[in-house]
């Protein structure tokens, strides 16, 4: 268990080298919040894939628009916030990926992984009307 809460807040521009640039501050928090390697794979896949989401389909490569990342250590998890600044989404628009309809189509993808890599996985909409994306994994025991 960390001795006290630590948060990491950072504007990104909505580039693609600030994918990179997200998973690796996420890889070293991950780390220094003593998870294994395996995890912090699983970890900074799930933080790509919410960038690359925000980048692309949120603020749809606009490169006027920013993407904002918040870690935040806690008690028992660590927690991932991703915010665009684009319209939002339903996730009743988005397809399964294991769906035989899509199972050769790429869309869906990244939400299945974050999905499957975080324990709690959430998507709503900002105030200004972006998509906002938290997600938690849990802290391995000591």
């Amino acid at each position: 268990m960390p001795p006290h809460p630590q948060r990491t807040d950072v504007t990104l521009e909505s580039r693609l080298d600030s994918i990179t640039v997200a998973e690796n501050i996420c890889t070293r928090m991950a780390e220094s919040a003593g998870f294994g390697e395996d995890d912090c794979y699983r970890i900074s896949m799930a933080v790509r894939e919410g960038v690359v989401n925000a980048f692309h389909w949120g603020n749809e490569e606009q490169s006027h628009k920013k993407i904002f990342l918040s870690l935040q250590l806690q008690d028992d998890k660590l927690v991932v916030s991703i915010t665009d600044q684009g319209q939002g989404f339903d996730m009743s628009d988005v397809p399964d990926p294991l769906a035989e309809d899509n199972i050769l189509k790429t869309s869906g993808r990244g939400i299945f992984l974050m999905r499957t890599f975080m324990d709690e996985w959430m998507v709503s909409r900002s105030h200004e009307g972006g998509a906002i994306l938290v997600m938690a994994k849990r802290l391995p025991n000591p």
